[in-house]
């Protein structure tokens, strides 16, 4: 697989591409979401030789799949519910990523289990993490490495490990290990990777509708869905997109789509996927207010959900909460009651108090819940504890469930369930294709000495830029051996160097500041100013990749300091009603600044 850039002239190819096709000549399979599940399913169609799109109406991972905990997890709690399968597919998935498909971005991380009662604690969570143990090593089976096993700590040992912990709370643990991510880089790396096998991708390209035909079959009742009607965002233009399959993978806007899906012609369908969407938030706070030994995070379970204080460079991530959204989908953020709640959790088990002044970044996903709705046809769906594809009508199912750790296996049930009655059985090599990137990362993580003595820059520095690029940092340093200055830092950015911000315009399908600065970087959420502070110099760095003129940069910025403005009243709010309200008149106008109408933004 030779990579291939994803920029702005890309996405023109693939709209253009996607206009193109016709009622004689459709796609094989259009996939509708650019998230981490819709990515996957894209790449693993185009592994089986499929001719594949991908629309997504915002950017890739604006929604849930940038806002989860980050981690790539087997699910301890499952063993509670002696869901073995589950949790043996999670690992086994785990342990793929870090050894084959993505040892670049996914990482091993070993996390502390405090007990408050010693004997009951070390007999019962003790059990329970040697048998996670033991589904570890069975689905690492045949491979050379292997994850480190768990180990009981003493008081004082767990004291060492972390040392921010009250200590006069917990009278030891163990420590288990699992892994993290990046969860924007993930879905970005997969959306490259498709298209760096063929698949037509198109970010800010909304679904607006669905093309029917009749049936051949003299029989059928209802018409298929043969395509979509699709905007793109950035200039207003509508046009049609022939499939012979349709597959939603749209998260928590699944339900959206299907009212839209089924509303499009004669012959509504009854069966489709209820989604109901559960919030969950995460804060950050700086490095130094927690001690701990370098690279380690915390789990202990609280009354309402989990709590995870999870290592992130120079800040650490805190969360989780589990709260119903019942407000629009497309607006989630935290609430001053969500903040507290997580700061309270945190203090709980903390030697120090963090208070809000030690907030420097939250984010709230929205976790899609399954309630599949009742169908006469017991083969229209494919349904496991953790996700669902479905069958919602002739031509266009819609998968949705599932979580971070298990998103190829998703996808691979997906897509098998959505072709092969058309084009038969066609077997997927996601299991065995690295990612790019993970091809030759091992080469070049020798070199990490050498290359901090060749680029001037920091252990630390490297070490990230390998975690986040792999073997594709050879891309980012030639733009480095063109203008050196892109080794430097951008003022106020966290460490970030000026040539990532031109490699995710020039490389990573960044159209817009927001998406480099929530997504591409997480400046969003690991510096106090939310980013403010390098805008300047990231619009002039982006601004000649993109094609944006004087009046478009300003615009540009304008859009983004209103959001970041928002976001801060929203996590002032008091409910979710009024947080999703503020957000939602915040939203960006993108088609408003394409027109040349900046100067009314």
């Amino acid at each position: 697989m030779q990579p291939r850039p994803l920029d702005r002239t890309a996405r023109a190819r693939a709209l253009e591409m996607l206009e193109s096709t016709t009622a004689q000549k459709p796609l094989d399979l259009l996939v509708i979401g650019g998230g981490v599940v819709g990515t996957a399913a894209a790449l693993d169609a185009a592994t089986r030789g499929l001719r594949v799109g991908l629309v997504e109406a915002r950017d890739l991972a604006q929604g849930t799949s940038s806002r989860s905990s980050k981690l790539i997890h087997g699910g301890l709690r499952y063993l509670q519910m002696l869901d073995f399968k589950l949790v043996a597919e999670a690992l086994r998935e785990r342990n793929l990523l870090m050894t084959r498909t993505a040892p670049h971005l996914v990482r091993p991380l070993p996390f502390v289990f405090p007990f408050t009662r010693p004997l009951v604690d070390r007999a019962f969570i003790g059990s329970g993490v040697s048998l996670y143990d033991g589904l570890s090593l069975r689905a690492s089976r045949g491979r050379d490495t292997r994850p480190p096993l768990h180990r009981h700590m003493s008081r004082k040992g767990l004291s060492e490990r972390f040392p921010g912990l009250d200590g006069d709370k917990f009278l030891g643990g163990l420590e288990y290990f699992d892994a993290q991510v990046d969860d924007a880089r993930l879905v970005l790396t997969l959306a490259r990777s498709a298209h760096s096998l063929g698949v037509s991708v198109a970010t800010q390209t909304e679904v607006t509708g669905y093309i029917r035909q009749a049936q051949q079959s003299p029989t059928a009742t209802e018409r298929e869905v043969a395509g979509v009607t699709v905007k793109d965002r950035e200039t207003g233009r509508e046009f049609t997109v022939h499939a012979a399959e349709t597959m939603l993978a749209a998260g928590a806007w699944t339900g959206e789509q299907q009212d839209r899906a089924h509303s499009s012609g004669p012959g509504r369908s009854p069966a489709g996927l209820k989604v109901l969407a559960s919030k969950g938030i995460h804060i950050t706070v700086p490095a130094e207010r927690i001690q701990a030994q370098e690279r380690v995070g915390l789990i202990s379970p609280t009354e309402k959900s989990v709590l995870f204080i999870i290592p992130m460079g120079r800040y650490w991530a805190i969360g989780t909460t589990d709260t119903a959204w019942h407000e629009p989908v497309d607006s989630p953020a935290p609430t001053a009651g969500d903040i507290d709640y997580v700061l309270a959790q945190a203090n709980a088990v903390l030697h120090s108090r963090l208070t809000r002044e030690d907030v420097i970044g939250t984010w709230a996903g929205l976790r899609p819940l399954l309630q599949p709705v009742a169908t006469d046809e017991k083969s229209s769906a494919k349904i496991s504890r953790e996700h669902t594809v479905m069958r919602i009508a002739p031509g266009l199912s819609a998968v949705a469930g599932g979580k971070l750790t298990t998103y190829r296996s998703m996808a691979e049930d997906a897509v098998d369930f959505v072709t092969s009655e058309r084009f038969g059985p066609r077997r997927s090599l996601t299991a065995y294709l690295p990612l790019l990137g993970a091809q030759g990362f091992d080469q070049w993580q020798r070199r990490a000495h050498e290359l901090t003595a060749e680029l001037g820059l920091s252990e630390e520095a490297v070490d990230r830029l390998l975690h986040r690029y792999g073997a594709l940092l050879g891309e980012l340093l030639e733009l480095s051996e063109e203008d050196p200055s892109l080794l430097q830092e951008v003022t106020g950015a966290g460490g970030y160097l000026r040539a990532e911000f031109v490699y995710a315009a020039r490389y990573e399908g960044a159209l817009h500041l927001q998406d480099l600065l929530e997504r591409r970087t997480r400046l969003f959420h690991e510096v106090s100013d939310r980013g403010l502070a390098a805008l300047d110099e990231v619009a002039d760095l982006v601004s000649a990749e993109l094609g944006w003129d004087g009046a478009r940069r300003e615009g540009e910025k304008r859009v983004y300091i209103e959001y970041v403005e928002a976001y801060l009243r929203a996590e002032l709010s008091t409910s979710d009603a009024e947080a999703a309200r503020i957000m939602r008149e915040a939203a960006p106008d993108y088609l408003d600044l394409t027109t040349a109408r900046a100067e009314r933004v």
